[in-house]
């Protein structure tokens, strides 16, 4: 599994009137790149940080293309058009081409991911569920042919937790059948679970369906502590969706893939690849996908 994600922080215009140059810090851009091994049961992972200035880093307005030094992700115009990613370190590489299979999804209702109670606690927040992958990784130095299935998330707006919540669990799954499912649960700091969450399941054909929170449970059946951060995060779930008469198994494929970003957002969260098995209408499938957790070391800072 991979990932390669890109964030983007804006700077207050009163801040910039004291940097009249080109180096003035309109923007910070982030990313993250992380390859997991599953074979080898290793996980890699790799940071930059850079301001906007002189071209070190940036975003175009008119397609989706955002870059910091050699990383990269962009994307042709066209809805269905292709994505490419580029990113590398010393001892790990992609280059890869995804091509959508199915539209675009917007999440949330009427387009609007609501992440509380308060008005600004929402984004905008869209997801390609299903992309055809090929192009060539490289693990430890040896690059591979390869080719599979991805997902790719763009999401914007305030970035603003609620004064009770610390942070959430996200998963984004792939089933065989070709259906998918996006779930968010924001964690309140009693444990509970916000009722803002929500989630989306994506049938064949690709038509959208919003999930509120009664929709769906979440139950944790495992735990796993980091050596290195000492957070202890859930390890394994049940997920339930009566009303699609689903239970699904989520299992990660390698125990430790938790992202320590000492060097670009200064956190530390878990976010690896994961199998998943179950039963859908009385008959088993099984498929993919990607969890995040976050706010387990410590309340979330945005």
């Amino acid at each position: 599994g991979f990932e390669l994600t890109f964030f983007r922080r804006g700077v207050s215009p009163e801040d910039i009137k004291t940097l009249p140059s080109k180096w003035s810090l309109h923007h910070i851009y982030l990313a993250h790149f992380a390859v997991t091994d599953i074979t080898g049961k290793r996980f890699h992972f790799s940071e930059k940080l850079s301001r906007e200035g002189l071209g070190k880093a940036g975003a175009e307005e008119e397609r989706l293309r955002v870059w910091i030094d050699k990383w990269s992700a962009e994307a042709e115009p066209d809805p269905a058009g292709v994505h490419t990613l580029v990113a590398h370190d010393e001892t790990h590489a992609l280059t890869l081409r995804l091509e959508p299979d199915k539209p675009p999804v917007a999440h949330g209702a009427a387009g609007v991911s609501q992440k509380g109670k308060d008005v600004s606690q929402a984004s905008h927040y869209y997801s390609f569920t299903r992309l055809s992958t090929t192009g060539s990784l490289t693990i430890d130095g040896e690059q591979f042919e390869v080719s599979g299935t991805s997902w790719m998330d763009h999401e914007f707006g305030s970035s603003e937790l609620g004064a009770d919540q610390v942070g959430w669990d996200w998963f984004s799954i792939q089933l065989e059948d070709n259906t998918e499912l996006m779930l968010y649960r924001m964690r309140l700091k009693d444990g509970s679970t916000d009722l803002a969450s929500s989630g989306t399941a994506v049938s064949a054909d690709g038509r959208p369906h919003h999930l509120e929170v009664t929709d769906f449970q979440i139950e944790s059946m495992g735990t796993w502590t980091s050596s290195e951060s000492k957070a202890t995060y859930p390890a394994k779930w049940r997920l339930k969706f009566p009303s699609l008469d689903l239970v699904l198994d989520v299992v990660p494929l390698v125990a430790d893939q938790e992202l320590r970003t000492s060097r670009s957002t200064m956190v530390s969260y878990w976010e690896g690849a994961v199998a998943v098995t179950g039963t859908k209408q009385g008959q088993a499938v099984k498929g993919q996908g990607y969890v995040e957790l976050t706010g387990y070391t410590e309340r979330l800072k945005l």
